[in-house]
């Protein structure tokens, strides 16, 4: 693919509300991805491919910004039963704004019981409690992005 092509799909996703965009061609792959609006990532990877008479193509990848290069350190997991976001979406204590939250700190709860919402395309998931316990820690801060296998809440 020619670098000309490459800035204007670079451009294309960075200027729309696009959050990632692949596109595969018989000379390779591209996928660019835009982390924040702030700072934007952009990868492209393309495969090997020999072709007869020449040399297989080195596969390439542009280098994430340096703020993304340097990733924070870990805090080290805090001891307890830690309840994970069973999805990627945003996090909410309570039903509506303004509502009472499902939990608090030091309230007990029962396996089974709502602990928290999950955000994810517009569909509002509730998420249960998968241990009886005393909440030790709440780890999302309401109207947190959270992850998949992002530690939520620690149980003991």
């Amino acid at each position: 693919m020619d670098l000309r092509k490459l800035k204007t799909l670079i451009d294309l996703v960075s200027e729309s509300n696009i959050s990632e965009l692949e596109i595969t061609e018989a000379d390779g792959k591209v996928r660019i991805v835009k982390s924040d609006p702030a700072a934007a990532m952009h990868q492209m990877v393309m495969p090997a491919v020999t072709m007869a008479g020449t040399a297989p193509m080195v596969q390439a990848a542009v280098a994430p910004t340096a703020a993304a290069a340097t990733a924070p350190v870990e805090p080290p997991a805090p001891a307890g039963h830690a309840v994970k976001s069973p999805m990627v979406g945003t996090f909410y204590r309570s039903s509506s704004p303004g509502a009472k939250p499902f939990v608090e700190l030091g309230q007990e709860v029962k396996e089974g019981e709502p602990i928290c919402i999950i955000e994810a395309m517009k569909i509002m998931n509730e998420i249960e409690a998968d241990k009886s316990g005393r909440i030790a820690q709440i780890l999302a801060e309401n109207g947190q992005a959270v992850e998949f296998g992002q530690p939520l809440f620690i149980i003991d």
